[in-house]
């Protein structure tokens, strides 16, 4: 099919609500336009296609056998076109909401709030994938993300969530007494860290040292890391927010803070938000006030 030669799709639109209607004033009221913008455009098309569609000799226009002709193929292919959008857009309307984030947001923060997003917003459908990786932010895909950090990522749209400066932390029961450490005295422990990524390691390779070779190094997910730094099992970089309860109650003793505005931020991408998605992001942002 030659694509340019096909007339503008505006007067086609103004051929087919004139067919549909057979009155030029109830074809523009449809199209929202005046009447004497449809018979413009029905003159155009004409003009275009070198093709009279239209018998003027009467009180009123009606088709010729051609107009008659275009008539019953623009109602079948706008017909078509409509109900391919309306189930895309129904399909992609069902989707629930893709959420990227890390299993020790997920498990910290957002799972304790669930049910209140639940119980207000029942038909909205959430998928959480809790993965420290990097994700693509494209429509059919992950809607949004969860992510901590500075929140100056390129290509993307950041906002705050939970400001938190990132810590180091142990249980006393690891430390045996102590409470002054260097990151060399620390690199000699053992070191927890959650599957995917490498704040231990490039914490302390910014101190100027590698982990001990006799400490002993565990990857796990990051719902349980915390678990274990609680139980003595090793040292361990957060965000200060979810241990601030371990650390008034003595839990857990903080060794080390890190300047910055860290934080975990809502990310998202530059196509527009279905309403779902929109639903979703405005209640982390209630529950981030609400704190």
């Amino acid at each position: 099919m030659d694509w340019l030669s096909l007339p503008p799709l505006a007067a086609l639109r103004a051929f087919s609500a004139f067919a549909e209607r057979r009155n030029v004033v109830a074809a523009g009221a449809a199209l929202n336009v005046s009447h004497a913008a449809i018979s413009q455009q029905l003159r155009a098309l004409e003009k275009h296609l070198g093709v009279a569609l239209l018998d003027r000799t009467g009180k009123s226009m009606t088709l010729t056998p051609e107009g008659e002709e275009l008539a019953r193929a623009l109602h079948l292919g706008f017909g078509a076109i409509g109900t391919a959008i309306a189930d895309l857009t129904k399909a992609r309307q069902g989707r629930p909401v893709h959420v990227s984030l890390t299993s020790s947001f997920a498990a910290s923060w957002l799972m304790p709030r669930l049910p209140t997003f639940q119980a207000k917003y029942p038909d909205i459908h959430l998928a959480l994938d809790p993965s420290p990786k990097l994700v693509s932010l494209t429509p059919g895909g992950v809607d949004v993300a969860i992510r901590y950090g500075t929140g100056d990522w390129p290509g993307v749209s950041a906002e705050m969530l939970q400001p938190s400066p990132m810590v180091i932390v142990a249980a006393p029961s690891l430390l045996d007494g102590k409470t002054d450490w260097t990151a060399k005295e620390l690199s000699q422990l053992p070191w927890l860290e959650e599957f995917g990524t490498t704040e231990a390691t490039t914490w302390l390779a910014r101190q100027g040292v590698d982990h001990g070779p006799g400490a002993g190094r565990i990857a796990l997910p990051g719902n349980l890391l915390l678990d274990g730094v609680r139980a003595g099992q090793g040292v361990t970089v957060t965000a200060r927010h979810f241990v601030e309860g371990d650390i008034s109650s003595g839990r857990i003793v903080e060794l080390f803070q890190e300047p910055g505005d860290f934080g975990y931020h809502i990310v998202l991408g530059d196509a527009p938000l279905r309403p779902a998605v929109k639903t979703f992001v405005a209640w982390l942002r209630r529950q981030a006030r609400d704190l």
